[in-house]
């Protein structure tokens, strides 16, 4: 409600012209649907659970036919394409979920679309929670009884910098009891979104000892816990998505039916072809200010862009 009424007042005048009724059931539409979060701010993206479900959503079905290619891509590729849907992404949470899945620091290593969909939902949404565990972790390794848990504030986009182990013998890690009862003791104080205790229970039954980077990667390879989010659907199901590949089918019949298939005639009798009228797709609400924006750049010059905008 903040952000709509703010949004309100900053673009008053344009809104005047069709009315505030409209504006509002466009604004809580786009809520609904979960396409508030595009190209908006990464402070806005992150504010709510809700606009981090949204946004994890959106990157999926936005991007999922790279997985559906079998292509694979490096972190930094990865996070160009979070940029085109909030251009201030930082790259510090891509590199975290990187890590989850590559379990080491070769950041330019390759990771197949599901991975590190899977490991970038954990990291992004549960982001506080894991800064916690780190440092229950790190105490628990150094044989210290964490008493006082640390708990981020949201404010806290400058989260401090992992410092985990390296996993070099078998003896590495903590015990999964003790590990598990300070979690419990976390999730009951913490005010941030954290997974449900049964569900991290029930991971952590069948081990004895677990590393930092071993548990996100349980976290992230736990279908309940993915469930239970319910931002995405089950790895089985990562690639179907009927409603937008109806959506893109429609587009490609359109885009089809525009273009000529036959060669030119010799005559040059192009005038005589048929004119159709090709209906225009419904476009999701973004916020006035970005368009605005876009259209004060589209009345500039013709001279390329400057490569700070990528």
């Amino acid at each position: 409600m903040e952000d709509a009424v703010s949004q309100l007042l900053e673009n008053r005048e344009d809104i005047s012209q069709y009315g505030i009724a409209r504006f509002f059931t466009e604004y809580f539409n786009s809520v609904r649907q979960g396409t508030h979060i595009l190209f908006r701010e990464f402070s806005f993206v992150q504010a709510t659970p809700h606009n981090r479900a949204s946004f994890l959503r959106t990157f999926w079905r936005c991007f999922r036919t790279v997985g559906k290619n079998g292509d694979l891509l490096t972190a930094q590729e990865y996070h160009c394409l979070l940029q085109l849907l909030c251009p201030d992404f930082p790259m510090e949470l891509t590199q975290k979920a990187a890590r989850i899945v590559l379990m080491d620091d070769a950041m330019d290593c390759l990771m197949s679309f599901s991975d590190f969909l899977f490991a970038f939902q954990i990291q992004f949404y549960y982001s506080e929670f894991l800064e916690s565990v780190a440092a229950i972790y790190q105490d628990l390794l150094a044989g210290k009884n964490p008493n006082t848990v640390i708990v981020p504030t949201s404010s806290s986009g400058q989260h401090r910098q992992r410092q985990p182990p390296s996993d070099c013998s078998p003896l590495d890690g903590v015990e999964a009891s003790l590990f598990y009862q300070c979690l419990e003791s976390l999730c009951d104080r913490s005010k941030y979104s954290c997974p449900p205790s049964a569900l991290v229970k029930e991971m952590l039954s069948s081990a004895q000892r677990l590393t930092f980077y071993g548990f996100l990667m349980a976290l992230a390879k736990d279908q309940g816990i993915n469930r239970a989010l319910g931002a995405l659907p089950d790895k089985g199901d990562l690639f179907v998505d009927p409603a937008m590949d109806h959506e893109l089918e429609k587009l490609v019949a359109q885009v089809s039916g525009l273009s000529v298939s036959g060669p030119t005639s010799s005559s040059g009798d192009a005038a005589n072809l048929p004119v159709r009228n090709s209906p225009r797709m419904n476009c999701p609400w973004k916020p006035l200010h970005h368009r605005r924006k876009m259209d004060a750049e589209s009345e500039g010059s013709n001279e390329e862009t400057d490569s700070s905008e990528n």
